[in-house]
């Protein structure tokens, strides 16, 4: 059976790098997958797997993807309601809070009791944005999770962001990365999972965890 990854095109993310690396995923763990770029509520409904990917300003993300007619409406039903499995990238994890506050607050899909705030390490050495490899922490849910679960300690990622997701629970905290402090790195929740770096721009790791997340069973 063909799995129908849909990434969700709104004018927003690097999607043709994204298509790409779930193509190569899926062929490399001979996974019959049909990855589609698609700006059509239709395709989100009919998806097995979302996708949504984000760059830029959280507000701007926000703006784009609710003048997508009907696309917020069709992500809600997929993800909250059919309960299919959904993984944010970047600003697309970042949707995910109840609000963000770049340029003021801007409200988000609010799936998680969370908000995005810019990062403002103690250390003034650390420039902003936090950008390049880092390691990452997983947490206890993280380590059983059976997508996070799969990465070791020696484990890094390729971040760029300046803004970073504070969870109000710790319950969907799945790994953190050190900046100055402890931020967010991935969360998840029930058939939701968002990661802060790019898993496109992050060789082998991302691409193993992109392997995982196309085997998911909810």
């Amino acid at each position: 059976m063909t799995n129908k990854v849909v990434i969700i095109d709104y004018g927003s993310g690097n999607l043709r790098s994204a298509e790409k690396a779930f193509m190569r995923a899926a062929l490399d763990a001979n996974i019959a997958a049909e990855v589609v770029v698609s700006n059509d509520p239709a395709d989100v409904l009919s998806a097995d797997r979302v996708v949504l990917p984000g760059v830029g300003a959280y507000g701007d993300c926000m703006a784009g993807l609710t003048a997508t007619n009907g696309m917020v409406e069709a992500l809600e039903t997929a993800v909250l309601t059919n309960k299919k499995p959904f993984l944010g990238i970047c600003v697309g994890m970042q949707l995910l809070a109840d609000e963000g506050h770049e340029h003021g607050t801007k409200k988000g899909l609010g799936w998680l009791r969370a908000v995005v705030d810019p990062i403002e390490p103690k250390d003034k050495s650390l420039k902003i944005p936090h950008m390049g490899w880092n390691q990452m922490t997983l947490s206890e849910a993280g380590a059983t999770h059976p997508v996070a679960g799969i990465l070791s300690t020696e484990d890094h990622a390729y971040f760029v962001h300046s803004y970073h997701m504070t969870l109000a629970g710790g319950d969907a905290l799945l790994a953190t990365v050190d900046y100055g402090e402890p931020l967010t790195a991935i969360i998840g929740r029930d058939n939701i999972l968002g990661f802060q770096f790019h898993p496109e721009k992050s060789q082998a790791v991302g691409l193993a965890l992109l392997t995982e997340f196309l085997r998911w069973q909810i």
